[in-house]
């Protein structure tokens, strides 16, 4: 395969292929570095706060080290996957850029492109015919599997760095090798070490196969090995790859594979195709080829049985490759191997599992293999019909492949035109918060975790005011640092004596301790805006904000004033029956029915709860009705996802009896709530129907 030559215009061909692609899946919103409102949910919430901490905080060596998000726990800007590569190039400027500043749309946008761009190169290495470049790049850049990754995961949306290690290894005399190939590692290492992994096969095994062949010599080949493995190494050193000891691996090989039928599993990505039954995990192993790429697999084959040397002799001239594509499909199987929810499995030695570990969501694996199947697909019809006919296959395979995804990438533009905003919404108001910033540097969540409940709203206050925290959620971190936090963390809260440079927010198993040995002479331990607050020292500041302190008589059941709001972010236990696991932004419910138990202050006027309801295109409504105490008193239908606002009439009646027993009942009916698996979103099988994000004492 050698490249196509082009006249410089039709570069720019594909350069608007990839802009289109980005501004119809994500839109234009995403690209105002001001604007984090479409970061605020899930995995981009750390990418943004682990950049923000990382902006502000000192110079380290190595260059990644992150220490203002995480202190003892250990952190570094790649495992809060706020792709290094953009956080390097922009923190030297971090003093000229707005206090709010995201990269993470610029970020998209150049996958898209790239995805595009590199889509048009490998197409050129088949065919010189513009329009089938074209429409071949569009069927790679409108990849569902790359989609997928734009909800959460924005740095594993890079495939297009996979496409570029597949062009360099299939270009026939690789021009300057070291630097194309030395430059694409290094760029990928400042990426995400999933993706490093599998382009570093792909340059192992051209390496190899350019040895073996004799178009390198045996010396020319281990001074590549040598030098680019030092430069990655290098490289990976000073991202903050070993900055912990220890905590690379983590336990989910096997569980997070990939399913046999993945590339037929179209997993709420179809409008014409079902999704197909597998396992829990097998949602990180999604490498849907999209319905316009499996409608090619019937003339490839034809075209393929009418001449089979039109691949043998690319085969033949990379067996290595071949290795390499093989070697990944087997282990984003694992050892482990799914059909559907049939698993089969074979044994494999502890270290080898634990050698695995560091990878192990390994159906990520495959998308190495499932571009190399597409290009297979797109080659056999452009070598196997003439120029019309293969243009009439593509080009139908591509509007397919558009109109079929829509409601996935419909819903994922969706979730990034969110309505722009410099900040997120914090339910710390109250003017302590301020006080309290002013005084410690330092924020702590008891107890220390990875990715506890309410670790996003104590890490956005710590950015915004300054300090650093603990409270934060990594992609690893070290065993044995975590150990020894809690270790201290517990010794504190059995003697009463904590660090007074540190303000520390309690959970409700750490209230009860805290509780019991609690310095009431010298140390606030209280409620603000529903949060458990320890403050050493706070009653003997003169210049800090005087707060009633509860200290040994606080109550895990707390009393509701009114004008007070509460949130649902984390583990709550006014939240008795019928809610999901907390998220960033609130708790949906599970089920049909749920309830919630409060103890209110009277009077009271009513009760407003900001919530999210679970609606789609197919489902366009939510009908809940709202009973207080037994008493039906609200029935209404929520039409849009969010924004919606119940305002729940409380009675005089209600008002006289609250005197008497504080206790508050709210039960709520969904008789609407439905599973995405059953709308065929995704493969989430919780009855959803409310998201409760607040709830407001009028």
């Amino acid at each position: 395969m050698t490249d196509s030559r082009e006249h410089p215009a039709l570069s720019l061909l594909p350069l608007f292929l990839g802009v289109l692609v980005f501004f119809l899946v994500i839109g234009p919103q995403a690209l105002n570095p001001q604007n984090i409102a479409w970061l605020e949910q899930g995995d981009p919430a750390t990418h943004y706060l682990g950049w923000a901490f990382f902006r502000h905080g000192p110079w380290t060596f190595p260059l990644g080290l992150n220490p203002s998000y995480g202190l003892e726990l250990g952190s570094a800007i790649i495992f809060s996957d706020s792709n290094p590569l953009l956080a390097l190039l922009f923190k030297p400027f971090s003093g000229w850029l707005p206090d709010t500043f995201q990269y993470f749309g610029l970020w998209l946008l150049a996958c898209c492109v790239l995805q595009a761009w590199f889509g048009w190169k490998l197409l050129g290495l088949m065919t010189p015919h513009p329009v089938i470049r074209l429409l071949g790049a569009g069927l790679l850049a409108f990849s569902p599997v790359m989609f997928f990754r734009l909800v959460g995961h924005l740095s594993l949306a890079g495939h297009f760095l996979v496409l570029a290690a597949l062009y360099l290894a299939l270009l026939q005399d690789l021009q300057r090798r070291r630097l194309a190939w030395g430059t694409l590692l290094a760029v990928t290492a400042g990426v995400h070490a999933y993706l490093l992994a599998m382009v570093a096969l792909i340059w192992l095994a051209d390496l190899l196969g350019k040895t073996f062949s004799r178009s390198l010599t045996r010396g020319q080949g281990l001074i590549e090995g040598g030098a680019i493995f030092a430069l990655v190494s290098v490289c990976c050193w000073q991202a903050g790859y070993f900055s912990i000891a220890d905590g690379a691996a983590s336990g989910g090989f096997g569980l997070y594979r990939m399913n046999l039928l993945s590339p037929a599993d179209p997993a709420g990505w179809s409008r014409l195709l079902p999704g197909l039954p597998k396992e829990e995990g097998d949602y990180e192993g999604f490498n849907y080829f999209g319905l316009g790429v499996l409608l090619l697999v019937p003339p490839a084959f034809l075209a393929w049985l009418r001449n089979r040397r039109l691949l043998k002799d690319e085969w033949r001239a990379r067996p290595w490759l071949l290795v390499a594509m093989l070697g990944l499909w087997l282990f984003a199987l694992s050892n482990r191997i799914g059909i559907g929810t049939l698993t089969f499995e074979y044994p494999l030695p502890d270290r080898i599992i634990a050698l695995a570990s560091i990878f192990r969501a390994s159906g990520r694996m495959f998308w190495p293999v499932l571009y190399a199947c597409v290009l297979t697909m797109i080659f056999l019809v452009v070598r196997g019909y003439r120029p019309r006919i293969a243009i009439g296959l593509l080009a139908v395979a591509l509007l397919i492949q558009v109109a079929d995804t829509r409601d996935g990438w419909m819903a994922i533009r969706q979730g990034k035109t969110l309505t722009p905003s410099s900040s997120w919404s914090s339910p710390m108001t109250h003017p302590f918060w301020a006080s309290a910033a002013a005084r410690y540097a330092n924020v702590r969540s008891l107890m220390p975790q990875n990715q506890s409940d309410r670790w996003q709203m104590i890490a956005g206050f710590a950015a915004t005011h300054g300090m650093k925290t603990d409270a934060v959620y990594l992609g690893r971190m070290s065993t044995s640092a975590l150990a020894q936090a809690q270790q201290k963390a517990r010794a504190m809260l059995d003697s009463g004596q904590y660090d007074a440079d540190s303000l520390y927010l309690l959970d409700d198993d750490a209230l009860v301790d805290a509780a019991r040995s609690i310095n009431s002479e010298t140390d606030l331990l209280t409620r603000v805006d529903g949060v458990a607050v320890l403050a050493p020292g706070w009653k003997r500041c003169g210049e800090c904000l005087q707060v009633p302190d509860e200290g040994q008589q606080i109550l895990l059941a707390p009393l509701t004033r009114p004008g007070q709001t509460l949130t649902f972010n984390y583990r709550n236990r006014q939240l008795v029956s019928g809610w999901s696991k907390p998220e960033s932004w609130g708790t949906w419910t599970e089920g049909r029915q749920a309830k919630i138990q409060l103890r209110v202050q009277p009077p009271v006027r009513s009760i407003v709860i900001d919530a999210l309801a679970f609606i789609s295109p197919g489902h366009p409504d939510q009908r809940v009705i709202v009973s207080l105490n037994g008493q039906q008193v609200l029935d209404t239908r929520l039409t849009q996802f969010q924004g919606n606002r119940l305002e729940i009439p409380i009675s005089a009646a209600l008002n006289q009896r609250l005197g008497n027993d504080d206790r508050l009942d709210i039960e709520l009916q969904l008789p609407d709530a439905v599973s995405p698996r059953q709308l065929g979103i995704n493969d989430d099988s919780r009855i959803m129907g409310l998201g409760l994000k607040t709830l407001t004492m009028q």
